[in-house]
């Protein structure tokens, strides 16, 4: 892929992630199990997520991370799939032709 479509798919995976807008928010059992006052602050922490490095974004598109929030490692991914949701998207650049799914869960639930 060339800079300028790493570069397109992080903008897109932001702003989804940051919004929650423009694809589909899954959390896990694990997650739905914890207090609300604690998954509030995990969605809060995979928003505001800034700790990009080489070692958790190797491909440079903002598409993974992971945290510890109140005892808990948190991990959330973004998948890209085509708009039916039936394979995986050949162009994640496109909106029109991708659905974001953002997954959120419990590190012992991957």
């Amino acid at each position: 892929m060339t800079e300028s479509t790493y570069v397109r798919i992080r903008e897109l995976n932001d702003t989804f992630r940051q919004t929650f807008q423009g694809g589909r928010v899954l959390t896990t059992s694990g997650i739905a199990a914890l207090p609300e006052k604690i998954r509030d602050a995990i969605l809060q922490r995979v928003r505001t997520f800034d700790q990009f490095t080489t070692a958790n974004d190797p491909h440079r598109e903002h598409d993974f991370g992971n945290f510890e929030e109140a005892g808990n490692r948190v991990y959330w991914k973004i998948d890209y799939y085509d708009a039916t949701m039936t394979y995986g998207s050949d162009d994640p650049t496109d909106p029109a032709r991708t659905t974001r799914v953002l997954t959120i869960m419990l590190a012992q639930e991957y």
